[in-house]
């Protein structure tokens, strides 16, 4: 369905169509594509393209560095002021999430402006938007600053074809150079409980600062009351405030001392918290009346001197101890909001909302916003479970298993807007082994990738819904990189349904596939099963395998193994090959590709053996898409084909 355009700036509500049935998506799909798979969430989610409006239809669009690029579906609605977008509630609601964009400030660091909330007849509530949070340019790790200049013109960049440090004459750059991360997103308890039916009015005030706004998507939700424990250390009684006015951090501390001497729980009841620091936790249970009610918030603070870590800020986190001094154990937090004030992108930075080491511990519950990472950790360190968390608005990654993290577990997490991978175990000096990334949706990955897998040992990602990577990523990638550890043992990748997936790689101005190999510190051999996966709507391939330029002629990827596939819809090709290395495919199904079913192009010695990457055809590979004639090794080496746009994906 979509929007329905119904007048100009200044219509007023009389002038609205109709109320629309509600359309309720998964990632901008119909949910009976995705069941079985992707997070169990408690909202529902309306795309603004398939409601009522007098706005503009923004999109579909993948081009980076655009609205359309980065909003849900790759479709959104620009609203003027004075302008509306309506929703047909789908179930009772207490609540919604609004995810939109407003403009930056000239010269950066964001505004803030009205959104009126309104159902039915009811008065308006206002919402304050902001773009603080918002609005990044440039190159790695980016700057909030529109008018600057390149921050690294002695790299080379797709946009002059060049190193503009060592081109004369010297390039002109336009500015801001590649605009990104426009979205952000915020809550609203609507104070009643409205029922199924109900229409709910976003509007933009006619008087508002911001020339446009964009409404992307709402998200609508029945929230339980808030969750009472009575008998625990009371934050309230050690001195915490909960109108956040004063800081809470030093009440936060006396209250965990205490419960760890008395074996009680921590209890955050409802209100705002003010905390601008790490609260370190060890041995510990801290549970909040539930992430709509408890929120702890925090500013970053500027260190006088840098941290031993290389940390220049510290901020609002709960972190275990460090691995080196021997880690935390026995921690489980739970049922609140951890909100920061993260703006700009330091690596070395230990903003998280959540970090350290945490062994045989839990994070459940918890909405995580404007940090850094929402959770990295830093093994080694074993038995963790990260659980039924809404992770949102990162300036990096979702969640991070960094170093030696073991037997661990991330199920049922929603994950959107993150700066970087979305759920990420990377082996860096000491393998991850045993770990499983089951069930969970990530959404609109600004940059990178999905789910990333950067070597370890004997790991999962199992049906996982993965939607609308931005660029330089895919849905899922496998990489021999960042001085990872080399994969061992197995790796299984399963039931997995990405959409909407394969971007556009800057630096190598190609397309990447929906799962991606890539072999670039080392050859990629372990044992890898791909079983299940569904690959929808493909922008470029769904399976590309590839050994950076450079080292194409030291590495290479075996022993990967595809079984029952789904493909539908390929803007080029179902399979990409960029190294030495083989394949096998059983059962691997695939309609609506763009280009050749193969595009085979081995390490491009293009020798009269053929490729140097070998295809097994181990049957039932319908459609096509694997003729006898690219077996084994048939070269089909096409470096940039044509993109076909396919059509949406439908029931198979």
């Amino acid at each position: 369905m979509a929007a329905t355009v119904t007048g100009g700036a200044g219509a007023a509500r009389a002038e609205a169509a109709p109320p629309a049935s509600p359309v309720v998506t998964r990632a901008a799909l119909d949910p009976s594509l995705v069941a079985g798979r992707g997070a169990d969430v408690g909202f529902l989610e309306q795309e603004a393209e398939h409601a009522t409006t007098n706005g503009t239809l923004i999109g579909p669009g993948r081009t980076a560095y655009t609205l359309a690029s980065e909003a849900s579906g790759r479709r959104a609605v620009s609203l003027a002021p004075g302008q509306f977008v309506e929703f047909t509630l789908p179930a009772a609601t207490n609540a919604i999430t609004v995810r939109y964009s407003i403009p930056d400030a000239p010269t950066g660091g964001g505004i803030t402006a009205p959104l009126d909330v309104s159902v039915g007849r009811r008065p308006a509530q206002t919402m304050t938007l902001t773009s603080q949070y918002a609005w990044l340019y440039n190159q790695y790790p980016f700057s909030n600053d529109p008018t600057a200049g390149l921050l690294h013109p002695d790299w080379w960049i797709t946009e002059c074809s060049c190193v503009p440090a060592a081109t004369t004459p010297t390039p002109m750059i336009t500015r801001p150079f590649r605009p990104h991360h426009f979205y952000d997103e915020q809550r609203m308890l609507l104070g009643r409980t409205y029922p199924a039916g109900s229409v709910l009015r976003l509007a933009v005030p006619a008087g508002s600062v911001a020339p446009w706004t964009v409404i992307d998507l709402l998200d609508s939700e029945l929230v339980a009351a808030p969750r009472v424990v009575p008998v625990a250390a009371n934050v309230l009684a050690f001195g915490a405030d909960p109108t956040g006015r004063r800081d809470s951090a030093g009440a936060f501390d006396r209250a965990v001392a205490f419960a760890r001497r008395t074996k009680l729980k921590v209890y955050l009841p409802p209100g705002t918290y003010q905390v601008n620091r790490h609260i370190v936790v060890d041995d510990v249970t801290i549970e909040g009346a539930g992430n709509w009610y408890t929120i702890v918030k925090g500013r970053e603070v500027a260190l006088d001197t840098p941290a031993p870590d290389g940390s220049v800020h510290t901020g609002v986190g709960f972190y275990g101890r460090p691995a080196s001094a021997g880690g935390s154990r026995n921690v489980h937090l739970s049922g609140f909001a951890i909100e920061g004030d993260v703006r700009e992108r330091i690596d070395t930075d230990q903003v998280n909302g959540v970090g350290g080491a945490m062994s045989h511990s839990s994070v459940d519950g918890l909405y995580l916003h404007h940090t850094k990472v929402g959770l990295w950790f830093d093994g080694p360190m074993t038995d963790l479970r990260v659980t039924n968390n809404v992770i949102v608005d990162q300036i990096a990654d979702g969640l991070n298993f960094h170093t030696g993290v073991t037997n661990s577990v991330v199920r049922n997490n929603f994950v959107r807007n993150s700066g970087d991978d979305g759920l990420a175990m990377w082996s860096e000096k000491t393998g991850n082994a045993g770990n499983i990334i089951d069930r969970n949706t990530v959404q609109s990955p600004v940059l990178a990738n999905g789910i990333a897998v950067y070597g370890g040992t004997d790991n999962t990602v199992s049906r996982n819904l993965i939607a609308d990577p931005v660029r330089e990523g895919s849905a899922i990638q496998v990489g021999s990189r960042f001085g990872a550890e080399p994969f061992t043992g197995h790796l299984w990748i399963t039931e997995n349904t990405t959409a909407r997936a394969g971007t556009y790689e800057l630096n190598w101005n190609i397309g990447l596939g929906a799962v991606w190999f890539y072999a670039l510190d080392r050859s990629i051999d372990a044992d890898i099963q791909v079983v299940g996966d569904h690959y929808l709507d493909n922008t470029y391939n769904a399976i590309m395998l590839v050994s950076d330029w450079p080292v194409k002629d030291r590495y290479s990827i075996t022993n990967v193994h595809f079984r029952d596939i789904r493909v539908d819809g390929a803007g080029t090709s179902v399979v990409s090959a960029r190294t030495a290395g083989s394949a096998s495919f059983a059962n691997v199904d695939a309609r609506n590709v763009g280009a050749v079913g193969v595009n085979n192009c081995g390490s491009f010695h293009f020798t009269p053996a053929g490729s140097e990457f070998s295809l097994t055809d181990l049957g039932g590979n319908d459609s096509g898409w694997l003729a006898p004639w690219l077996l084994p090794n048939t070269i089909t080496c096409d470096d940039r084909p044509p993109v076909v746009a396919p059509p949406p994906p439908s029931t198979w």
